[in-house]
């Protein structure tokens, strides 16, 4: 016996390939569109069917945008000199929220994971190097998270970049603001003391 019907069990499904939704969860989105109102899931359909219509990527930094360039790289204000390099488009939105850099991005799309499939050919880091070359670059910041693909893409381009005429840095690690030292991991820790600063 067919308990779920069949238009439902489809959603279910569809809402369960996105990262980070289960089952469950997918099963708890679905039946809330299905509560409300006939409107929320028109706009929700014509939302996502001009998501792929409507976005693009910059062709200098690779961000999604409805501009080529992206407002970013099209601000005359941001100090185009430097570049922070990270892994997706949401890393990006989550340090322009902080208001403090104000240079130029390099989205790389992903981060290294042999066991995925994912070498260098499959990021940015061609389009990175080109950027670098073309002599218009003084320092490059590394922005890639703090995991071993994070980790072992910042390697890589440490690497890839380390005979180019630029400044390379690294975004610091430790601990974060509120945080008890005493429940810090011991890589946290590790990081935090390495990226220690001086006080004056």
């Amino acid at each position: 016996m067919q308990v779920i019907p069949p238009a439902l069990e489809k959603l279910i499904e569809q809402l369960s390939r996105l990262p980070g939704i289960g089952k469950k969860t997918a099963t708890r989105l679905a039946l809330t569109i299905l509560r409300k109102p006939r409107g929320l899931a028109q706009d929700l359909g014509a939302a996502l069917l001009d998501l792929h219509s409507s976005i693009q990527l910059c062709s200098c930094c690779f961000t999604f945008s409805d501009s080529d360039p992206c407002a970013i790289c099209g601000d005359p204000k941001r100090e185009g000199k430097t570049i922070c390099v990270v892994e997706q488009s949401g890393d990006l939105m989550a340090i322009e929220k902080t208001g403090i850099f104000r240079g130029h991005y390099h989205v790389l799309h992903g981060v290294l994971s042999p066991l995925d499939g994912i070498g260098p050919e499959e990021i940015k880091v061609r389009e990175l190097l080109a950027r670098i070359k073309s002599g218009t670059i003084s320092e490059v910041i590394i922005a890639t998270s703090s995991t071993v693909p994070g980790e072992a893409t910042a390697t890589l381009l440490a690497d890839v970049i380390k005979n180019e005429n630029v400044l390379l840095t690294r975004l610091a690690c430790g601990i974060p603001m509120g945080m008890d030292i005493k429940y810090a991991d011991k890589y946290t820790l590790a990081r935090a003391i390495e990226a220690r600063s001086d006080v004056n």
